[in-house]
């Protein structure tokens, strides 16, 4: 996930286009001189393409296992907003005006709102994020990745998650008469051809190709879910011909049971070369086979992730130990003892320390110094002890107390 987004926005940038996201492949660990100046920012790589979306996918993360982040964390999301609401991949001068060359998009601002809503506290900058993104609405009821580009599942379905998160009925968002749903199931291939998995975009020739991001996606998108979901009911996964976003999300899930049946992963290519492990997308359909139909359904693949995600997301960075903690979360595992790995203090490691950590270490400091005292007073108390009573007494009760400190 932290990876197309950065790919995604490399390619708007350059205005190409592609049918099917790019493969889930460990960002580069390199520490910028941008990311370096940048206090209160996760990870030490290059932030261009994916900071705001790596930030807020860390502080989702860390909201879900009840740790409340740095301020400072805080402070260097809600720092990248534009005036209009919007928020681009990342922009180096918080201060300046966000001109022609910062590129806002749909998904960087659709993650931050759902990571404002969460943490709360942020309601005017969430309803202006929220405000812009309808504002660029497409006609046909879905998002593309820039304000005005073609739809696709991806960008469509995160902004359904950021429309859900602040309480809102994704479906009663519309333009020119069609919803986001609307949008959604264009992108649904049927299940003689594809499987019902979802497609990122029609391709030039009008086809629609499978792709196991687009689905992980479109799934949780026609569940109206976002990010943060937790195991949902059991329920069917047989593909049928979707007359609703409820059916088109069943497809997709059955789609992905089937890809990850055999060896309990997604793969991807890059580059023509062999086929391998895809851990991201792996890690999101984690998250849409849980939101569908339980966490059983997704127990392989979390199994999978349970042995091999945490070697991926030290490689990859905080968005990696982000999804890992979403994909707990989704099938009610404990992140910090997730196949013998504490995600969330890994996740912890990658940015300033956190609000609650910091209380934690006070806390202790005090009862450390109150102990000191206590022992303190207990010392001088056994010496009058010692005193009156005479050296025997004195040794045993002083064995005591060692005892009860221990």
């Amino acid at each position: 996930m932290n990876v197309r987004r950065r790919t995604a926005a490399a390619l708007a940038a350059i205005a190409v286009a592609g049918s099917a996201a790019a493969p889930a492949v460990a960002a580069d660990p390199s520490p910028s001189p941008s990311a370096s100046r940048a206090p209160g920012l996760y990870g030490t790589a290059d932030p261009q393409y994916d900071g705001v979306w790596r930030q807020s996918l860390a502080l989702l993360a860390q909201d879900t296992a009840g740790v409340v982040p740095a301020e400072s964390a805080v402070d260097w999301l809600t720092g990248q907003q534009c005036a209009d609401g919007a928020f681009p991949a990342y922009r180096a001068d918080p201060a300046g005006k966000c001109d022609a060359e910062v590129q806002t998009d749909t998904n960087s601002t659709a993650a931050a709102v759902q990571a404002l809503a969460a943490l709360g506290g942020h309601g005017d900058a969430v309803e202006d994020a929220v405000a812009w993104l309808k504002s660029v609405q497409n006609k046909d009821g879905g998002w593309g990745y820039s304000p005005g580009g073609p739809s696709d599942a991806n960008s469509t379905s995160v902004v359904i998650g950021a429309l859900a998160a602040t309480g809102a009925d994704p479906g009663t968002v519309r333009k020119g008469g069609r919803s986001p749903y609307d949008a959604l199931l264009t992108f649904a291939l049927p299940c003689d051809d594809g499987d019902g998995a979802f497609a990122f975009q029609p391709g030039k020739d009008g086809k629609l190709t499978a792709n196991a991001d687009a689905t992980a996606a479109g799934v949780l998108g026609a569940l109206g879910k976002g990010l943060v979901t937790g195991p949902g009911k059991a329920a069917d996964a047989t593909c049928a011909d979707p007359a609703g976003p409820e059916q088109a999300a069943a497809n997709g899930a059955a789609h992905l049971a089937g890809a990850v049946a055999k060896d309990g992963y997604l793969t991807s290519a890059l580059g023509g070369s062999a086929e391998q492990p895809d851990y991201g997308n792996t890690a999101d359909a984690v998250v849409a086979l849980a939101a569908q139909g339980g966490a059983e359904r997704a127990a392989k693949p979390l199994a999978w992730l349970e042995k091999n995600g945490p070697r991926w997301a030290g490689r990859s960075g905080p968005a990696a130990w982000a999804q890992l903690v979403l994909a707990a979360h989704a099938t009610g595992t404990d992140p910090r003892h997730f196949g013998g790995t504490d995600l969330v203090a890994r996740l912890n490691a990658t940015g300033p320390a956190p609000e609650t950590a910091k209380a934690d270490a006070s806390a202790s400091a005090k009862a450390e110094a109150s102990d000191e005292d206590d022992s303190g007073f207990g010392v001088w108390w056994f010496v009058g002890v010692c005193l009156v009573f005479g050296i025997g007494i004195g040794f045993l009760l002083s064995g005591r107390n060692r005892k009860r400190q221990l």
